[in-house]
């Protein structure tokens, strides 16, 4: 080999080896770059990804004028319009009951007679008084006639036969019992010959043509009651058979040991009197009837920062509203103050979100 061809094949390899570098610099940029490339997707997708898993899916519905109808059931027991137990006031043997069950009797109609002879009646010892002081009246009456007596005397005799009248009327009374209203008999508890407890009713005279229901409500329902409130009765043995009727009597205080307060109310009975004194029913009272005002569901409010408040959507962000509410009848809740009619609040959803958060609208009720 000689020196020029020495030469040549040495430019070569020198060219070749600078080639082959070149083409490694080259690739190396371009992996660099690639890298780069990846790198910025890789950060942009996570970015991306974040975003979505940040978004909470949420159910909502528009706020909207409607109605709400509160009311609730109360059982009680019934009477009549006008009912009256009539009890002894001495502990005596029935010897006569004058009437059945079902009689219609007039007031002042005798019922029941005790013995007038018992060791608590003092019916003939009343009785003989009553008759001596009205001899002693006639006769001093005649000699007043006669000018034998004073003024002042007659009218002494006069005043002692009023106190004897007095007192036999009473002793009478006690033995001989009376009805104080006219009205329909409900009930006879007793027997002829039976001992006559004091107190305890022996017979029940009502006036059913109407009938009273008296039912007990809890103290956090009274705010919500007045008289005139209309009311619904009826039984579960018919419960097909529904009477109107209104609130006539609410307690002003409440009972020492169950903390409610005693209501009536009234409502005609049916053509065939079905409803009867005694009988177990139940009332439904409408406590109060609000129309044409906000509402949303109860599922859109919560408490927020120690708050009433719901979450609306506001350009597919939740923001918190702060609201005051009224009435609820389980389903819807009167809003007060803090929305408008067609914001939309959120349902379903609430427990992830906070002011801010993106949403993502799953469904939309109306």
């Amino acid at each position: 080999m000689n020196f020029s061809k020495l030469i040549q094949f040495q430019n070569g390899n020198l060219f070749s080896k600078l080639r082959n570098k070149s083409c490694l610099f080259t690739f190396s940029v371009l992996l660099i770059i690639l890298n780069i490339n990846c790198g910025e997707k890789t950060e942009n997708s996570n970015s991306a990804n974040l975003k979505l898993l940040d978004t909470v899916a949420v159910n909502v519905s528009k706020v909207k004028i409607g109605n709400i109808q509160l009311s609730k059931t109360y059982t009680g027991t019934l009477e009549g319009e006008e009912q009256a137990n009539i009890v002894s006031k001495i502990p005596e043997r029935i010897v006569e009951i004058k009437v059945h069950v079902g009689d219609n009797v007039k007031a002042g109609q005798i019922l029941v007679i005790l013995d007038k002879s018992g060791a608590s009646s003092q019916y003939y010892q009343a009785q003989a008084g009553y008759l001596n002081a009205k001899k002693d009246l006639e006769r001093m009456e005649a000699l007043f006639n006669e000018g034998a007596i004073s003024q002042q005397l007659l009218d002494g005799t006069r005043t002692a036969f009023e106190v004897a009248r007095a007192n036999f009327e009473a002793a009478k009374n006690t033995v001989e019992l009376a009805s104080p209203i006219s009205g329909v008999v409900t009930a006879i508890n007793n027997n002829v010959g039976e001992l006559a407890n004091p107190g305890l009713p022996l017979i029940i005279v009502a006036s059913i043509q109407r009938m009273k229901l008296v039912f007990d409500v809890g103290e956090e329902d009274i705010p919500n009651l007045v008289a005139g409130q209309n009311t619904e009765v009826y039984s579960e043995l018919k419960p097909t058979i529904i009477q109107k009727g209104k609130i006539i009597q609410i307690s002003k205080s409440a009972d020492i040991q169950s903390r409610s307060f005693e209501l009536k109310t009234l409502f005609q009975n049916t053509s065939d009197k079905w409803f009867k004194p005694g009988m177990f029913c139940r009332v439904n009272v409408e406590l109060k009837n609000r129309k044409n005002i906000l509402t949303v569901p109860n599922t859109a409010v919560s408490i927020i920062q120690n708050s009433k408040g719901v979450f609306v959507v506001n350009g597919h962000k939740a923001s918190v509203r702060k609201i005051e509410t009224g009435i609820t009848d389980g389903k819807k809740t009167e809003i007060l103050s803090g929305l408008n009619e067609g914001d939309i609040v959120i349902t379903l959803g609430i427990n992830e979100l906070k002011e801010g958060s993106p949403v993502h609208i799953s469904e939309q009720t109306d």
